[in-house]
Formats: C-alpha cells, sequence, structure tokens
C-alpha cells in the first residue's frame, strides 16, 4: 500500500461534503474588497541567456517561475496550459497568457515541482519543454512520473538538500497543503518549497500553503532570505481555504516568519480557482504590507512577464 503523507501539526481539514457545500452555495461569503475581477497585467518578456552572475527571476504566471543564475536556468511549476483540471472547464481556464511560448524558452537545466496538483504539475507543458530534463520533485512523486516517460527524476524529502549544479544548493522546505491527481490517490505525495542557493544569494519558493508552524522554523533555519515568492490567492471562501492556502495578511506573516528581505507575490491573477475577484488580493497585499510597518517595494505584486534581479 502506497504511503499517505500528512501535515506534521493540528489544523482544520474539509471533507468532499464540505467541498459541496462551497460549490453549491451552502455556507456564507465572505467580505468583498473590490469587485474588479480583472486577471493579472502582462508585459511582453524576450527570454534569454541565463546570468553568468547574480540571478534573475520571472513572474510566467501563478506559481510558474522561470529562474536564472549562476549560468543555469530554472522552471519551478511550469504551467503553460489553457485549463488547470485534468479536462477542459471553463470556469479554470486561463485569464492572462504566459508571456512566452514554450518553444521560447532558453535551454533549461533543472524542473523543480512543488507536488502535483494541475496548477502547478501540468504534464503535457512539462513533456513539451523535454521528459530527459533533470526534474526534482517532493517525496512520493518519482514512480509516478517515471511511469509517465521522465527519464531523470530525483525526490527530496523535508529539509534534504543537494547540489543541483557546482555551486548551487537546492533544500526542500515545508508546507502545509496536501496532494491528489485524481479521487483515489490523495496524499500520496508529498508537497513542498524549495529554496535555492549560489553565488551568496538565497531564493526561495514557498510553494502552496496554508499557515503553519514550518515558517518561523524556516525563517530560523535559513533567514535572511533575499528573494522570496509567496503565494497571496485562491484563499476564499475562507472557512473552506484557510488549511490549504494563505490569505494576504497571513502572507505578510510568512514573509516576516522566514525572514524575508524581499518578496514577489504569486498564486493569483492568472487561473479563477476560487471566490475571491481576481484584483482582490494585490488591495490586500498592499494593506497588509503597510499595517506590518514594511517598505512599500518590500513585498509586491508584480506583472506576468516580469524579471527581477539580484547580484
Amino acid at each position: 500500500m502506497s504511503r499517505r503523507y500528512s501535515n506534521p501539526w493540528p489544523h482544520e481539514d474539509h471533507s468532499v461534503l464540505s467541498l459541496l457545500r462551497w460549490r453549491l452555495g451552502r455556507m456564507p461569503n465572505d467580505e468583498r474588497f473590490t469587485t474588479d475581477d480583472s486577471p493579472a497585467p502582462l508585459v511582453p518578456f524576450t527570454p534569454a541567456a541565463p546570468p553568468e552572475q547574480g540571478w534573475r527571476i520571472t513572474w510566467l504566471g501563478h506559481a510558474s517561475f522561470l529562474i536564472q543564475g549562476l549560468g543555469h536556468s530554472f522552471l519551478i511549476d511550469p504551467v503553460f496550459a489553457d485549463h488547470c483540471a485534468p479536462f477542459p472547464i471553463k470556469s479554470l481556464y486561463r485569464r492572462v497568457p504566459p508571456p512566452c511560448r514554450i518553444e521560447d524558452l532558453p535551454k533549461i537545466d533543472a524542473i523543480l515541482l512543488t507536488h502535483s496538483h494541475y496548477d502547478h504539475l501540468d504534464l503535457a507543458s512539462l513533456r513539451t519543454i523535454g521528459t530527459d530534463i533533470p526534474v526534482v520533485i517532493s517525496s512520493g512523486h518519482s514512480k509516478w512520473l517515471r511511469g509517465k516517460g521522465f527519464t531523470h527524476v530525483r525526490e527530496l524529502a523535508w529539509n534534504e538538500s543537494l547540489e543541483l549544479f557546482p555551486g548551487i544548493k537546492l533544500s526542500s522546505t515545508p508546507a502545509q497543503h496536501f496532494s491528489a491527481r485524481t479521487p483515489f490517490d490523495r496524499n500520496v505525495g508529498h508537497w513542498c518549497g524549495w529554496l535555492l542557493e549560489g553565488g551568496g544569494v538565497k531564493l526561495w519558493h514557498a510553494g502552496d500553503t496554508g499557515y503553519c508552524p514550518a515558517f518561523q522554523e524556516i525563517g530560523e533555519k535559513h533567514g535572511p532570505i533575499d528573494f522570496a515568492m509567496i503565494p497571496i490567492g485562491a484563499y476564499s471562501p475562507r472557512w473552506f481555504m484557510r488549511p490549504i492556502h494563505i490569505d494576504p495578511e497571513e502572507a505578510v506573516q510568512v514573509f516576516l516568519d522566514a525572514r524575508c528581505k524581499r518578496a514577489i507575490a504569486m498564486h493569483w491573477g492568472t487561473f479563477p480557482l476560487t471566490d475571491e475577484p481576481m484584483s482582490e488580493p494585490p488591495l490586500r497585499l498592499r494593506r497588509a504590507v503597510a499595517e506590518a510597518g514594511l517598505a512599500e517595494d518590500a513585498f509586491t505584486t508584480g506583472a506576468v512577464g516580469q524579471s527581477w534581479t539580484l547580484h
């Protein structure tokens, strides 16, 4: 029997019945901060070779990033599909296109996957990028990926590390979430975030997560973190989403707990996964950043296709 993973601290959980109550509108709605349902902005992006010194981080939409540094290019959770479900569902269609085509990407040296949900692991995109490219994923998924034709798959358990390339260290960080591709494989694979270290810089992708004690541990073990990618969307209704998705106010607390110097928001403005208007997360984030006394540019939102550089 396959191992089933779980979060090692107590938290609320919900059943299929709870899911039906949400979808059928049987529970109260959250307060709305805006009625504007516009997706994230899109800016032109022309992929380029990776810098030999320093790092360049490009948001490809949702939780997908192109991370380039020290002569290497990595993808985290690349999803180029026009929907994030096992079959086309109109309500889950992409609202803002990817900023480039897969064919326009530079040579990819490795793909990092946080977990198996369709909005983070898109088989069609991965196959187009290449089944022979090294893939690193959280525990429990490698056998399944090899069965799908991927030839170089490596698992990392929470807090495990490897030298991804000379001078570049990759570590798996804890998160609070779950995994599933079908109704029958819930939690047979784990979930995680990724910490990349190289050239004196620490980059952290928090993964898909609810708020949990792990973030203080990450700050104590790995902080300060130079640049973080932290989710702020897919949080409503709160009674249902709280265990698995942080809201913007919790995202700011994650920023503080993990001892981040700078962060960009992700997991918003691309796929309409939940009930909040798509333009609401940035409004709430700006307010939470101000209330926390942080500099306005410490934790911000960006545009799909936008890049940030660190030296």
